[in-house]
């Protein structure tokens, strides 16, 4: 697989992101799928794999330290803290909730590091900013991880520009994570150009557009009663309508090209930006391998304009966020 940089790290140019193998879309997979997958991507050159406290609350980290651990100089770990499962009512019911005081983030490495059966977490990223708490405060934390040798690097999830900045001046910020696809841009409006100025590697989660970009998500309705997407304004079934009129002409594009519509969307991000790292994720070794093989596609200039035109931000329907999910981001927004 070609390679990118990620701070310090040499890692495929493709990641994956292990949310899915127990947590948003759909149910969890069994262990033994789980091991496949994780094993195959390690197979198919990938080097890069991406994590969180929150997922599956602890969950992921677990299968990703089951399976991992025994192969961990062979690849590059990141995990997030910063949101994570607290039993609130003391009955046992985990409860997702943002806090990035220090002592939080702290004590939410400390496990991390024992369900992932390591010594060290390559890239450690702050999941949210916890809006209560300057960014300043959260980073020194993280910064403390850093010097004490439990973290390597620091990364930001869906954060500005403006607050990048700010963390960055407390600690060198070695990357940003958020959602970029065709049908997402909010980066475009700034944050890429400051991460370019910085230095800093941007990450892309959902580059597949949470599986709209697939081209075989067709009906909404059949979404499981806990999957993320049906809190997200774009698949309500009246805005999904619209959005399914967007892939004719995307689907077409990618047949043209001997490619599946996941390979043109990765394709895209991979040609957009040089240094870019888009993590997608799947339960499925077949789309695995699938995505993987996008390593090498790349587009023309006419043909990113085509892209471009075909799906956008003016073009979709429906924010990606609803007003909850809306307020515990930091990201620019179009207005």
């Amino acid at each position: 697989m070609q390679q990118r940089q990620v701070g310090p790290f040499r890692v495929g140019s493709i990641g994956l992101g292990c949310m899915n193998l127990c947590h948003a879309y759909g149910g969890p997979v069994s262990k033994e799928q789980a091991e496949r997958i994780l094993l195959g991507a390690l197979d198919l050159g990938v080097t890069f794999f991406d994590t969180a406290a929150l997922y599956g609350f602890g969950a992921s980290e677990v299968l990703v330290g089951d399976t991992l651990s025994k192969h961990r100089s062979k690849f590059t770990l990141a995990s997030k803290c910063g949101m994570q499962g607290v039993d609130k009512n003391g009955d046992g019911v985990l409860v997702r909730v943002i806090d990035g005081r220090p002592e939080t983030l702290k004590k939410t490495c400390e496990d991390s590091l024992r369900r992932l059966k390591t010594d060290v977490i390559d890239l450690y990223y702050l999941h949210r900013w916890d809006k209560k708490v300057p960014i300043e405060e959260s980073v020194g934390a993280l910064s403390d991880l850093v010097r004490e040798g439990k973290i390597q690097t620091i990364g930001l999830s869906e954060v500005s520009s403006a607050t990048l900045r700010k963390a960055h001046a407390v600690h060198p910020i070695t990357a940003v994570q958020t959602e970029y696809s065709l049908w997402t841009r909010n980066p475009e409006i700034e944050l890429l150009q400051v991460c370019k100025e910085l230095g800093v590697t941007f990450v892309a989660f959902s580059p597949v557009a949470r599986g709209f970009l697939t081209g075989t998500l067709t009906d909404v309705s059949a979404l499981g009663e806990k999957d993320i997407r049906r809190t997200m304004p774009r698949f309500t079934v009246e805005n999904y309508e619209k959005n399914l009129k967007l892939l004719d002409g995307f689907v077409s594009f990618a047949k043209a090209r001997d490619l599946t519509p996941s390979q043109v969307a990765l394709g895209w991000l991979l040609t957009r930006d040089e240094t870019l790292i888009p993590i997608p994720g799947t339960q499925n070794l077949e789309h695995l391998r699938e995505n993987c093989a996008a390593h090498s596609v790349s587009f023309t200039t006419a043909e990113m304009a085509q892209l471009d035109q075909l799906i956008n931000q003016q073009n979709v329907a429906g924010h990606r966020y609803n007003e909850q999910a809306r307020g515990e981001v930091d990201t620019e927004d179009f207005s």
